[in-house]
């Protein structure tokens, strides 16, 4: 029996429209942090494919170029389309501006003579624009939510009014639903996620693939035996933690399971990295709470704050990391947990998000309960105090990261996928 030829794609548009994209990205700014890593990293292993990508978003810097290749990947392009105010907008704000950048988009395309086999939206604003553009040029669309509002709001808590002025969650789980039902499918990355749609939003379909996010394997990893070790700067022992600055990354509940650690273990440090260079008023908020619990707890000399993390460093910051902290409230995936994990270093990370997926807690890493100071220390302190297990947790979780989570791997089951519906 002869397979069925399979459909070749040529060119597919990416969409990710809030926060700042660039090629080399700044991770730690307002809003940019692991879904531009996903989306471009995802986007690099489908060239390998021989499929071209251009990435939209919204062009908010106008000292950024409109066209904007990325290095070492000349078919994958970041592609700026100029909407509203010249400045940055917050994703909780961003709605407004969406029909403007639509219809801004497609005369883009038009005006470019370019022909897209497909679109795809990541995160709610961009799927809002992937439904009116897809529809007005004819080709299917596909969604990834990364975040649910309905989760989110579901996970902080906090005073109902207050939240909903804060993150507008109705609207937003409003926009989601009607893009759950209008996509042609969808991915989501855990399934977690997808129990969560029929939870939250009464939606079940067919059409939804869970695909995980993927890591850049060589890039990531141990250091090689011999190698000469990186000047970071940084403590002989320290706890590492990388995040975006923001309410739900749980950096309040490593501070003060850091206080019990630090009492225990003399010498043990805690850096925590990610923030932006020019840091907006939630972000400075956040910031606040920290040096506030800091100075509470006389932290000062034990804890570092580094900001923003240079691409250079960043995989000598987890390389030499007695282990990889993850405290997050809230939390889709957790693409930094699998970095650290490729490097080899051991985690303990939320089990309230969907890296409890990736992870086999005592296995190739270790979940807690972030909120649950008690328990969040006890745990730092058992991998402190046995490097036999902190190393084999980390070898068994470089292994897991190795054989499924490769970005090649997910590029291809993101091909099948797209694949099944175009030949429909």
């Amino acid at each position: 029996m002869m397979r069925k030829k399979e459909r070749k794609l040529k060119r597919i548009c990416m969409l990710s429209t809030h926060g700042y994209f660039d090629p080399v990205p700044q991770l730690g700014q307002t809003d940019t942090g692991g879904q531009v890593v996903y989306v471009l990293e995802l986007a690099k292993a489908l060239t390998g494919y021989g499929v071209k990508v251009d990435i939209y978003t919204r062009w908010c810097d106008h000292s950024r170029p409109q066209i904007d290749p990325v290095p070492d990947y000349p078919d994958v392009r970041v592609i700026r389309i100029p909407c509203g105010p010249p400045h940055f907008i917050a994703k909780e704000e961003i709605y407004d501006v969406l029909p403007e950048l639509a219809q801004s988009m497609i005369t883009f395309i038009r005006e470019n003579d370019l022909d897209y086999d497909l679109f795809h939206g990541h995160y709610v604003d961009a799927g809002i624009i992937t439904l009116d553009v897809a529809r007005t040029l004819d080709r299917p669309a596909f969604f990834t939510a990364h975040s649910l509002g309905a989760w989110k709001r579901e996970q902080m808590g906090g005073d109902p009014d207050e939240m909903e002025k804060k993150y507008r969650f109705s609207h937003r789980t409003a926009e989601e639903l009607r893009i759950f039902r209008s996509v042609s499918a969808q991915t989501v990355t855990t399934a977690v996620q997808q129990e969560k749609l029929e939870q939250l939003y009464g939606f079940t379909s067919d059409d939804i693939a869970v695909i995980p996010p993927g890591v850049n394997v060589h890039t990531f990893q141990p250091p090689a035996t011999g190698e000469t070790k990186v000047e970071t700067g940084l403590p002989e022992r320290y706890i590492f933690c990388l995040s975006r600055l923001d309410a739900n990354k749980g950096h309040d509940f490593l501070l003060y399971a850091f206080d019990i650690v630090r009492q225990s273990i003399p010498d043990i440090h805690l850096v925590i990295g990610g923030g932006s260079l020019k840091p907006e008023q939630r972000e400075l908020g956040v910031l606040s709470m920290m040096k506030g619990i800091i100075a509470e707890k006389d932290l000062g000399s034990r804890v570092h704050l580094t900001g923003y993390i240079p691409d250079e460093l960043l995989v000598p910051y987890y390389q030499q990391a007695e282990f990889f902290a993850m405290p997050s409230l809230f939390e889709p995936f957790g693409m930094t947990v699998q970095e650290a994990m490729a490097c080899g270093r051991a985690v303990v990370a939320s089990r309230l998000g969907g890296i409890r997926e990736v992870i086999s807690s005592g296995e190739n890493g270790l979940l807690v309960d972030p909120s649950n100071t008690e328990e969040f220390a006890n745990v730092m302190l058992k991998l402190l105090k046995d490097g036999r297990l902190r190393d084999s947790i980390g070898e068994r979780g470089r292994q897991t990261i190795r054989e499924g989570y490769s970005w090649e791997a997910i590029a291809r089951r993101h091909l099948d996928f797209y694949r099944k519906y175009l030949d429909k």
